[in-house]
């Protein structure tokens, strides 16, 4: 996207910041012009989204870790130190991994919270810790790592893009836009 943005209009700048909880107050009050994400029906009605492409959990553990040899299982998973990714810091709540695990008649111990995957990555990286993370958002993370297919049913989840209405006929706005679907829908066939 950077690349495109440079090469399109030289004098953009582009500022990414963390989204600290659901709700999509910063598109409302104009202080974020485009939001991605997993929409999860926090948006609100005057929130407009665009679906940008299918993702789906994957562990990922560094070279070398025991996970990264033989099978998989459910219980080999849940039995290893995990890093728990909360944008809110608190990893209080029950995950998406941890209610399919509960269905396994498994729990799993989080060893430590951090607020993104990269940040989880950086630790799998440097540890015996199991990061899960989605496999195409962080596909060029994962280099040098082992990565693993959950060993549970959990669906796919969309990622889309959310933006604001009065947004919607800025021609500026558009463009950006335009390009984050087509950086996205490019980098899905890539995957």
């Amino acid at each position: 996207l950077i690349a495109r943005v440079e090469r399109e209009a030289p004098g953009v700048r582009l500022v990414f910041v963390p989204k600290l909880g659901k709700e999509s107050t910063p598109l409302r009050d104009g202080s974020v012009d485009l939001e991605t994400g997993v929409v999860e029906g926090t948006s609100g009605p005057e929130v407009r989204a665009q679906a940008l492409f299918r993702d789906r959990f994957i562990g990922v553990v560094r070279k070398g870790h025991p996970l990264s040899r033989g099978k998989v299982t459910p219980e080999r998973y849940a039995g290893g130190r995990h890093i728990l990714i909360s944008n809110r810091g608190q990893g209080v709540d029950k995950g998406h991994i941890d209610l399919a695990l509960e269905t396994l008649g498994l729990t799993r111990e989080i060893a430590t919270v951090v607020g993104d995957f990269s940040e989880a990555l950086a630790l799998a990286r440097g540890s015996d810790l199991i990061a899960s993370v989605p496999e195409r958002y962080t596909g060029n993370m994962r280099a040098g790592l082992f990565s693993f297919a959950l060993p549970f049913s959990r669906p796919e989840h969309t990622i889309s893009m959310l933006w604001h209405p009065r947004m919607d006929a800025d021609p500026a706005h558009r463009w950006l836009r335009g390009c984050v679907r087509d950086v996205c829908v490019h980098r899905k066939r890539a995957a």
